[in-house]
């Protein structure tokens, strides 16, 4: 891999962790009290759980169509929305959490290890930098509506 490349994914990699000029996950959620996660802020149609498990759900299908050229992705819009406003128990929430984080590492090691200019199998035309670009800008645009969430309810440091 040549010095532009690396610094390319490098670059990716900051941008897919949040930092610089975007907020990461953990970042967006720290100290985030149990009681907010599933309150809907006026004039609003999601609470942050579902904007939580919505970041899941796509990141999830992201990964699995660069790693099986079979994968289906859920029907959109519904497979990629819970319908429950609140997670059903502490365990729910931390599962989430913990997926998104373990499927951003796997996607991640792709990237440190594949040529991220081939395209997917299965795919028509995608490659590994055009999904690390979707996943990064899909993941920033909603951490900031949980940030701004978070400001409406007062609830943000």
């Amino acid at each position: 891999m040549n010095a532009e490349q690396q610094l390319l994914i490098d670059e990716l990699i900051k941008l897919l962790n949040g930092g610089s000029a975007h907020a990461g996950l953990a970042d967006a959620l720290d100290k985030l009290p149990a009681k907010l996660r599933g309150q809907k802020p006026d004039g609003l149609p999601y609470s942050i759980w579902q904007l939580v498990e919505h970041i899941r759900i796509a990141q999830w299908d992201m990964l699995q169509f660069c790693i099986d050229p079979k994968h289906q992705s859920p029907k959109w819009p519904e497979g990629y929305w819970p319908d429950e406003s609140e997670p059903a128990n502490e365990q729910a929430w931390a599962a989430s959490i913990e997926q998104i984080e373990a499927d951003l590492a796997r996607f991640i090691a792709l990237l440190k290890t594949e040529d991220i200019y081939k395209k997917i199998p299965g795919g028509t035309g995608q490659t590994l930098l055009m999904e690390a670009l979707q996943i990064a800008d899909h993941n920033a645009y909603h951490i900031a509506e949980i940030i701004v969430m978070r400001r409406l309810f007062k609830a943000w440091h």
